[in-house]
């Protein structure tokens, strides 16, 4: 077997690894006062679209997670980094919330429903019929079809929500066009957040608690994955995917001597 490098640079996922519900997992302090203190790279991802890093820093500190804005990655400023880089200053019809509509401002996107470039859609609570059919419209008339994440429900306190992939499947239906999922488990999430921050894949470590996103996400970019037992996923669950974890451990706690 392969002998792991030292980890230098660390990515974790945010909810069910650092705060479940609101409420911050016992350890996820410590965890991140050392990442802090170290000096090392680290990112908190997330494939949330709805807010911006700004508003995730400040939710974050809420709850005693000092987290700064620059160490923030969700798949709205992956989203931006991609579509920049295949077309710069373009155009783009856009389903979402501020934090997608303001990672493409920033990275010089015009939003537009004339002719654009790309439909994107991202998470909202207040999907809109009307919005839905124009980017159907759209993308059969060749604006090219850009999704942010592929979860097909998220969390509310009434119980599942559609996200993401649930509508982008209701488009899909409609044009027969795929979209391009720029969210974890796409690997392209990752590598754009290690080069954000400078790091290597193989000397970083992803923490997440879904083998299906997380794992498999750090596991194709090359990085050493560590699956944490306090969200989505039971050691149960371990044996219906046909990859594994390099570590399986019960929660962030256990991770902080790492760092």
């Amino acid at each position: 077997m392969t002998e792991l490098k030292p980890i230098e640079s660390w990515l974790t996922d945010m909810d069910g690894v650092l705060m479940h519900e609101g409420v911050p997992i016992p350890g996820a302090d410590a965890f991140i006062k050392k990442l802090r203190d170290s000096g090392k790279p680290f990112l908190v991802l997330t494939n949330n679209s709805i807010y911006t890093a700004r508003d995730l820093h400040a939710r974050l500190n809420r709850i005693g997670l000092e987290v700064p804005i620059e160490n923030i990655w969700t798949s709205a400023l992956a989203t931006a980094r991609f579509v920049d880089s295949q077309r710069p200053n373009g155009t783009a019809y856009v389903i979402g919330e501020a934090g997608l509509t303001t990672a493409l401002h920033e990275a010089g996107y015009i939003l537009t429903d004339a002719d654009p470039d790309f439909v994107i859609l991202g998470e909202t609570r207040t999907y809109s019929f009307e919005a839905l059919t124009k980017a159907i419209r759209l993308i059969n008339n060749g604006a090219r079809f850009i999704a942010t994440n592929p979860d097909n429900t998220g969390p509310s306190t009434e119980g599942v929500l559609p996200a993401t992939g649930s509508v982008a499947a209701l488009i899909t239906k409609a044009t027969g066009k795929e979209p391009y999922f720029v969210g974890k488990p796409n690997p392209l999430m990752m590598r754009t957040g290690l080069n954000a921050i400078g790091a290597h894949s193989e000397s970083s470590a992803m923490i997440g608690d879904r083998m299906d996103t997380d794992v498999l996400a750090g596991l194709e970019a090359g990085m050493t994955t560590y699956l944490v037992l306090t969200g989505l996923t039971s050691k149960a669950d371990l044996d219906r995917f046909p990859f594994r974890p390099t570590k399986v451990v019960e929660s962030i706690a256990d991770l902080v001597d790492l760092v």
